[in-house]
Order: structure tokens, then sequence, then C-alpha cells
């Protein structure tokens, strides 16, 4: 029996009003995104609205998405991502829904806010460690046609953040500020350290491991808070403060980042923490938190549930061990995201960097 929408309204709000009009692609309409007869009405900028028409059946439940004319023009989430599939909850009433971004020309992005890539240096001195490093940043789009002054996020393996990446996958961090700075989100400046290929395990290990040797994680922390930060606050327009300076990285590169927030939360105020190796270095569970002394401190943890099954306990752990300490939310906040599907890849700590700096640097109160 085919069942009748005919009272059944849609409502849709987005922030985003161009020209381009909203249709309605679902089941009811073998998915084609640009049917005329299911063309919304616009009601006021950026409010559109859908009346079913009186002949309307349909013997299944609907499920559809909002387009702007082609798939390549199709709705996404905050963040860059396909949503699921929208179902009809009741008939007969109006259903408001909420469209916070689309895509455009094929592309989640506006390329207006790309932020533009410099290369600090193809060989930055790390005198803690006698070894040359390529140092780049991502500025934001309106750096050099403002006066303003920016956040910074320090981030590790600077090889799988964006352009081509590398053989293990990309985090495509500059299309992604890109979406945030659609937004109002991407006045950050990201400094990309590239990683010591070979050497990589044991510059990022804060202690010594019985089976890797002694690690250089200290001294590695050290040149990122007394070295490479007093250069980057006096070459760019930065806000060097604490609370607006940032540290973070994925596997090794989030053991050491949550080691060197630890050490020197004088400096480092947010820290975001992506599927930490917290198995090579026991002691941070114990030592680095004796030092720990926060002063209006956000820390952003990452796991996935496909990663090993100690991976999940472990940053369990770790929050709890920092939290145990006792600070009030108002001088430490710990956010711990856990995707039960995640896997240990480029693409889905790729994803997971927008909600992180979301949160940590752009979240109102």
């Amino acid at each position: 029996m085919s069942n009748s929408y005919a009272s059944l309204a849609l409502e849709l709000t987005t922030p985003v009003d161009d020209e381009r009009p909203v249709y309605i692609a679902g089941n009811f309409c073998e998915w084609f995104p640009d049917i005329e007869r299911f063309k919304m009405q616009k009601v006021e900028p950026g409010k559109y609205r859908f009346q079913f028409p009186p002949d309307f059946l349909f013997d299944q439940p609907l499920e559809y998405k909002y387009t702007r004319g082609g798939w390549d023009q199709v709705e996404l989430d905050s963040f860059g991502e396909a949503p699921q599939n929208r179902k009809i909850r009741t008939k007969g009433t109006a259903q408001k829904d909420f469209v916070p971004h689309w895509r455009k020309d094929g592309r989640a992005f506006d390329v207006r806010y790309v932020p533009t890539v410099e290369t600090v240096s193809e060989h930055f001195e790390i005198p803690q460690l006698g070894r040359k490093r390529r140092v780049r940043v991502l500025l934001p789009h309106d750096y050099y046609t403002s006066s303003k002054s920016y956040p910074v996020i320090y981030l590790q393996d600077g090889q799988n953040l964006f352009e081509d990446g590398s053989v293990y996958g990309n985090w495509e961090i500059d299309k992604r500020m890109a979406i945030l700075a659609g937004q109002g989100k991407g006045s950050l400046i990201v400094v990309a350290i590239d990683h010591a290929d070979e050497d990589r395990l044991h510059e990022f290990a804060p202690y010594a491991n019985p089976k890797f040797g002694k690690g250089s994680g200290k001294k590695y922390a050290n040149f990122i808070v007394r070295t490479l930060k007093p250069y980057i606050d006096k070459k760019y327009r930065t806000r060097p403060e604490r609370q607006f300076t940032g540290i973070g990285g994925s596997s090794m590169g989030g053991l050491i980042s949550i080691y060197a927030g630890l050490m020197y939360p004088e400096v480092l105020g947010r820290l975001m923490i992506f599927s930490p190796s917290l198995w090579v270095s026991e002691k941070i569970y114990f030592d680095a938190i004796e030092f720990f002394n926060p002063m209006e401190t956000k820390i952003y943890v990452y796991a996935g549930g496909k990663e090993g099954r100690f991976m999940v306990p472990s940053t369990e752990r770790l929050k709890e061990a920092i939290e145990r300490q006792g600070w009030t939310p108002n001088r430490l906040r710990v956010k711990l995201s856990v995707d039960p599907k995640g896997e240990h890849t480029e693409t889905r700590w790729g994803k997971e960097f927008p909600r992180a700096i979301e949160w940590l640097f752009f979240e109102t109160p």
C-alpha cells in the first residue's frame, strides 16, 4: 500500500546563500539531483521550503538529500564530509533541516580560502639533535591582506599533511582549513615539521624503550619550544601566548605531542593528540603528569576502534590519568573522540583534524 505524504513539508535553513537553486533528491525519484518537480521554494535568504504535492504517493519510508542541482553540488556537513541520507521521521508535519556546507563545482572547499604554503627552511637547524629538517607553514588565506595576528599549532610528520602527501596518505589539511575558513574558523597558522624518516621513532620517543633503545623525544620537544617557536613568533604575526599555541600529531607524533604539552604547559596550551603510540613510553602515564600544571589547557584525544585492541583503552587511561589530578574545568578540559570503525590511517586523521581544530581554537563557550 502506498503512503500519502501530501501534508508533509520540508523546511531548510542554510547559512550559504548563493544563486544556486535547491532540490530534493531521494529514493522517491531514483536519486536524480535536479528534477524540477522537487525544486524548493526560496522563502528568504538562506531559507527554503517544499510542500509535497497532493498526488504524491510512495510505498517506502522516504530517504533524501539536498542538492544545488547536481551531485557535484550536494550538501555536506560542517567539516566537508558527506552526511548520511536523511529520513522522514513523521508524516503530516513540517520537517526542519539544516545544511551548514555545500559542495561547489565538485569541491568541498572554496579555493578563495585555501591557505598560503611557505617553506620556512629546507634545512632548519635542530641544535638539540645536531640535525636539519624541512619546516613549512600554512598561512591563513587573508594573512597578507590583513594586519591580524593568529594562533599557531605545530604539527609533526609534515610530509603527510598536505599537497601530495606521502606513500602513507595525506591529511589534506590545506583543503580542510579552507572549509573551516569559509565558516569563519580558519584564522590559524599551521607549522608543519617534517619527520626524520628512518629515525622518526627514536626522535619522537620521550624515554628509553627496551626494544628500540634510548629515545630523543625530550630533545625534540625542547627544539619545538625553545628554538622553533621563538623563530616563528619573530618571523610571522602570531599570538604567542600559551592559550593560542598548540601542538599535535598522530601515532608517534601524537606521543611526542602529548609529552611536549605535559612538560611545557607554560608554553603549549592546546594539544591535538591522534592515536598516540603510548605503548612505546609507558612512563608517560606517570612521569610527565607529575610536572603538569595546566593554565587553561585543552587536550583533544582521538582513537579508532580498528587500530588494535589497546588503542582505545590506552587513550582512556591517559585521559583518566590526567583528569585524576583534580584540575577544575576552567584549568583543564580533555575531550576524547572515539570512532569504533576508525583505522590507523592518514585519511582518518585528516577527517578528525577540523573537528579537533574547531574545538581547540574556535569553540564558543
